[in-house]
């Protein structure tokens, strides 16, 4: 982490992974565990099995397609966690950056870039869906791994200017690329960049931390320009450093592999994911936002809410906090009936909301299940009030949202993703009202 030498991860034939800690980084002032499911341990003894494994598996893209076209161009010899890593960790979600046993990783000095031209830019952003399209830009040490299920790569930006990174230098903005058509029905998120970009102005205007972004057009690419909360800026102009800020997904604090990120697959529900944040150095105000974050992505229809979407910050010493809020898109654009649709019907959160039983179909979900599921949990307002003050001030909110959210649409955004997530949000505020 920013140079200082953590520990190891090993595989060999029929046996588990094995995480070893390097003792010095354990008495270190930074030290500080990789997860919450890797803590130090007496005598330092090694991790070895599912949850090392989960660890790294989370680090890499979800989509099986995407890891074997990695794999293809970076030569790995395989689409395995390990192999892969080993190509492309050096600029890993978080502060960790991942070296081949006996090459030296760098310190963070100096920042190392090259200038990219909007050209340049767009050239990036088609070789990373089209790799056999020639970028005429070299590869060299430029290897970066992130997780997810869709297309995206990343770049730094210098006071302006996007640049290639060279050498430990990071990364400092995510490009996510537009979805197209998705899964076997085919839903049409052409419009994700927008979707996500309105989706997380929403949440940003009713108040929750959300990691902040812009739909930028490099020539005919579009993308999704996510300024990175793992990163940040250290030191004197002329002497600047980019650190990278140690981060986990849930998934990975709760040991939980990325194939069952969802809560249907076995993954983690709200009710894990609430206690887990009573260990938080600002617990009442990390459980309040992932509380209203719930709501509100049922009132967003927002389908994908799992735990990989949610992350802490890692402090040193074991501390840690929620990060900013990111990846929520909502299905509202191509909600209906007929090919490429989804069926109001069948809508469902990522999360049940659990009472007496679990409510999965977001046109079942009632106030009522909010308030009890909220109030069961103990989640609070800022003022000590209960989790029913929370609901009514989300409702109570809504209108000037929506309104204040519609003066900042630029010329040009898309009327249908607007329209259908605007009404739709009114609507299911006037449902919350109860």
């Amino acid at each position: 982490m920013n140079g200082a030498f953590v520990g190891s991860w090993s595989q060999a034939p029929n046996s588990p992974d094995t995480l070893q800690y390097d003792l010095a980084w354990i008495q270190s002032e930074a030290g500080r565990p990789l997860s919450l499911s890797l803590p130090f341990t007496p005598g330092n003894r090694p991790h070895r099995g599912d949850a090392v494994r989960a660890y790294f598996e989370n680090l890499l893209p979800d989509s099986k397609t995407i890891r074997d076209r990695i794999a293809r161009r970076y030569q790995a010899g395989s689409a395995e966690a390990f192999a892969l890593l080993a190509q492309i960790g050096r600029d890993c979600v978080g502060a960790l950056q991942l070296y081949p046993d006996g090459m030296a990783p760098a310190g963070p000095d100096t920042v190392q870039a090259s200038p990219l031209s909007e050209s340049d830019v767009a050239q990036v952003l088609r070789g990373t869906v089209a790799p056999t399209i020639a970028t005429e830009l070299p590869d060299d040490d430029f290897r970066i791994s992130i997780a997810g299920a869709q297309e995206k790569t990343a770049l730094l930006r210098v006071d302006g200017q996007w640049c290639r990174p060279h050498g430990s230098t990071p990364t400092t903005h995510i490009f996510k690329l537009p979805m197209g058509l998705v899964g076997n029905q085919r839903y049409d998120l052409s419009h994700s960049v927008e979707n996500e970009w309105l989706c997380a102005l929403i949440l940003r205007t009713y108040g929750l931390p959300v990691a902040n972004c812009e739909a930028l057009q490099f020539e005919d690419m579009k993308a999704l320009v996510v300024e990175r909360f793992d990163r940040r800026w250290w030191g004197e102009e002329g002497q600047r450093q980019l650190i990278r800020l140690p981060q986990e997904d849930l998934c990975q604090a709760t040991g939980t592999p990325p194939h069952l990120k969802y809560e249907t697959d076995g993954g983690p529900g709200i009710d894990t994911l609430l206690r887990l944040l009573n260990g938080s150095t600002q617990r009442e105000v990390d459980r309040r936002t992932f509380f209203q974050a719930q709501v509100l992505f049922w009132m967003l229809s927002a389908t994908d809410g799992h735990a990989k979407n949610f992350s802490l910050f890692l402090r040193a010493g074991g501390r840690y906090e929620l990060t900013p809020l990111y990846d929520v898109l909502s299905a509202y654009p191509f909600l209906g009936e007929g090919p490429g649709k989804l069926s109001p019907h069948k809508a469902r959160l990522a999360m049940a909301v659990r009472t007496k039983n679990a409510h999965w179909k977001i046109r079942e979900i009632l106030r009522r299940h909010w308030v009890d599921l909220g109030e069961a949990q103990g989640v609070l307002s800022a003022d000590g009030r209960p989790a029913s003050q929370l609901i009514d001030d989300l409702v109570a909110r809504t209108p000037q949202v929506v309104a204040t959210v519609r003066g900042q649409l630029p010329r040009g955004f898309p009327p249908q993703v607007a329209d259908s997530i605007l009404e739709g949000l009114m609507e299911a505020a006037q449902k919350l009202a109860g």
